[in-house]
């Protein structure tokens, strides 16, 4: 493949695209039988090869575009139908040959004095190639690079050339020229960031928030929490959302493996092994919407609003001083507003799990079987009210399991109003998730059936 269509390649994927190795070749196929000259047909072509989806398909043309517009060079690519800028007062008007040109010694300066934008375009390509710019990862890399594709194109010999005609008509020339060079090598920087960096900054930014305390997101970030929460559960729905079956390799299922080898006198050439069939699990929430916890309980609702395709039979309940069910809400409305008209229904309030439970107890402790999963979100803070473990421990004994997220750090467990060291053992697990590595982590091993 050509140089520059293996840097588009990384320039799209660092833009979102997935590109595999097939798609690559095949798109190389494509650019050898349409080559390289119109470039409308050539755009044509390689969305046509690696955009799959429309979503795919805007990104690839901003990459795109912004990836050709780098031949750019001060519109060296209009100077045939545009006249160049005319020079300071009292500077050469031109170049003419064997004028200012000899009178200075570096090749960078002959350029700009005969205002040649394409070999300067070149001389910056090929200088942007040799210090490796597209390696550029953060911002504050831009003016270093810029630094270093001028010295790569003779800055010092600019420099020189400079210092020897101070005070004169080339000497201003070149000051100006020199200028323009620093503003183009920073443009190029900055292009370079945009084309490879971006999606690596994304990234690295999206797996910062997915370590942060969701109780601290910070309002700007909560657009990109949602996306990240809507993207884990569609991952988690692809990978769990049907019904299968599972190897466990080193248990032999003899039976089978007798039948499978008859053609070879019972000689086990081939073996099967045992399988386990996993279901997808059957889950209740109780989310504690009270207003130490609100900021938490809400990105909960919005993850199990987008996992409605992968948990069978999800029943949603929202407490803080009550309980209500919030499943009917999270199936109609759209997520943001579900989750207000939760919040303004029940949240914000001050927490009372006693009270909640025995509400629970009285109105859907049928629910509850030998299949369901409860899983209870909150910091176990009840006011100093009667916590009634006796309801817990009545849904432990129905339920195939409990499983109990807190938000708060394990160290904070039975420390003031907390009641968690009293829930806790009748809890199959008890976790921290105070952040949205640790709910995928917990979800994920909960419909893996590893619980």
């Amino acid at each position: 493949m050509d140089g520059p269509l293996l840097d588009f390649f990384r320039a799209a994927r660092s833009a979102g695209l997935r590109i595999s190795p097939a798609e690559s070749i095949d798109a190389s196929r494509a650019v050898r039988v349409v080559g390289w000259e119109d470039r409308a047909r050539l755009r044509d072509t390689l969305s046509l090869v690696l955009a799959k989806t429309v979503e795919e398909k805007r990104r690839f043309e901003e990459c795109f575009d912004l990836f050709f517009r780098r031949d750019g060079f001060r519109g060296a690519a209009e100077d045939e139908a545009e006249p160049p800028p005319s020079p300071p007062e009292g500077a050469p008007p031109g170049l003419p040959e064997g004028g200012a040109a000899g009178a200075v010694g570096s090749g960078l300066g002959r350029m700009l004095l005969a205002g040649d934008r394409a070999g300067l375009a070149a001389a910056m390509a090929a200088a942007a190639e040799e210090v490796g710019v597209s390696r550029i990862a953060v911002f504050t890399q831009v003016n270093l690079f810029a630094r270093r594709i001028l010295e790569r194109m003779d800055l010092a010999g600019l420099e020189r050339d400079i210092a020897a005609h101070q005070g004169t008509p080339i000497g201003a020339r070149l000051r100006q020229g020199r200028d323009m060079l620093r503003e183009e090598a920073q443009a190029l920087a900055r292009q370079n960031l945009e084309l490879y960096a971006q999606g690596e900054s994304e990234r690295w930014r999206e797996r910062m928030l997915a370590q942060t305390r969701l109780a601290a997101i910070d309002r700007r970030d909560h657009e990109r929490m949602r996306v990240l929460v809507r993207t884990m559960a569609r991952r988690l729905a692809v990978l769990y959302g049907r019904t299968r079956k599972r190897d466990r390799r080193g248990m032999l299922d003899a039976r089978r493996t007798l039948r499978r080898n008859m053609g070879w006198g019972g000689v086990p050439f081939l073996t099967v092994w045992k399988r386990r069939k996993l279901d997808r699990p059957r889950l209740v929430v109780l989310c504690d919407v009270s207003g130490s916890v609100a900021a938490v309980a809400q990105f909960l609702l919005l993850f199990l609003y987008a996992m409605k395709e992968a948990l069978s039979g999800l029943r949603a309940f929202a407490f803080s001083g009550s309980l209500i069910e919030v499943s009917d809400i999270l199936e109609r409305e759209p997520i943001e507003k579900a989750t207000a008209e939760i919040m303004a229904r029940i949240g914000f309030g001050s927490s009372n799990y006693g009270n909640s439970l025995v509400e629970f107890e009285r109105g859907f402790m049928p629910i509850l079987d030998r299949r369901t999963t409860v899983i209870i979100l909150g910091d176990g803070r009840g006011n100093r009210t009667d916590p009634r473990v006796d309801v817990l421990q009545r849904m432990a004994n129905r339920a195939k399991q409990v499983i109990w997220l807190n938000p708060e750090p394990r160290t904070l467990w039975g420390t003031g109003d907390s009641d968690m060291p009293r829930y806790a053992p009748h809890c199959r697990v008890t976790a921290v998730c105070s952040t949205l590595k640790h709910l995928d982590r917990v979800v994920t091993a909960l419909l893996e059936g590893e619980g």
